[in-house]
């Protein structure tokens, strides 16, 4: 799937977050907040102080928003300082679209602060020619399309030329308002989400490697 941009997602995609991820939601601050649990896939890939917001309009919450937050940047030390490991092959993925001349992107939900947790982690500040948070752009997160049109801004490549690599719902729906063509990346996460709304689905990096570079 040839492409000018390609813009990946950093949870599930780049790091192995979301196996981490969903059992602490699921087990520890879920059931804590709403009172009759909620399943996951209907948050993941959003930003989590949108995920807040979700829960409280379409279920009955339990704590304040302050207490909520907190609850995450706990988890998120633990999980990016610690946890999570890097999609195998990903540095050597990233150094062959720079050679065909692809412009490369991180398109995160998480905060600034994660992200950043996560670059220093792997050594990875010069890997991405963009690194685009949610909290960086004045429209809504994802499912909207607003985080990845800023994106395409960014790279300087217009949607149709850029191809997002996605592993949720919500991250392929906003890709793909966007304009864009979206991968669907299988992880390790033991969640089992529907990609079929993505142009193609792969389930390894190496299957990654073939369908981005082809």
């Amino acid at each position: 799937m040839k492409s000018k941009a390609v813009l990946f997602d950093m949870d599930g995609v780049i790091v192995d977050s979301e196996r981490h991820w969903v059992p602490t939601e699921e087990e520890e601050i879920f059931p804590d907040v709403v009172a009759d649990g909620t399943p996951t896939d209907e948050t993941t890939g959003m930003n989590f102080r949108e995920i807040y917001d979700y829960l409280d309009a379409n279920y009955e919450t339990t704590v304040e928003k302050d207490a909520f937050v907190e609850r995450y940047e706990e988890a998120a030390r633990d999980i990016y300082g610690e946890k999570v490991e890097l999609m195998t092959g990903f540095e050597d993925l990233v150094a062959d679209l720079r050679a065909e001349g692809v412009q490369i992107a991180l398109v995160s939900s998480s905060p600034p602060d994660w992200i950043e947790r996560m670059l220093d982690r792997f050594d990875l500040h010069d890997a991405f020619d963009e690194v685009i948070s949610a909290e960086h752009i004045a429209g809504d997160g994802k499912p909207a399309p607003d985080i990845y049109e800023h994106a395409a801004v960014e790279v300087g490549v217009e949607p149709e030329e850029c191809v997002a690599v996605e592993d949720s719902e919500n991250g392929i729906a906003a890709a793909k308002a966007a304009g864009m063509a979206c991968i669907g990346y299988r992880n390790k996460s033991e969640e089992v989400l529907d990609l079929s709304e993505a142009d193609a689905v792969v389930d390894s990096p190496d299957a990654l490697r073939d369908e981005l570079l082809g």
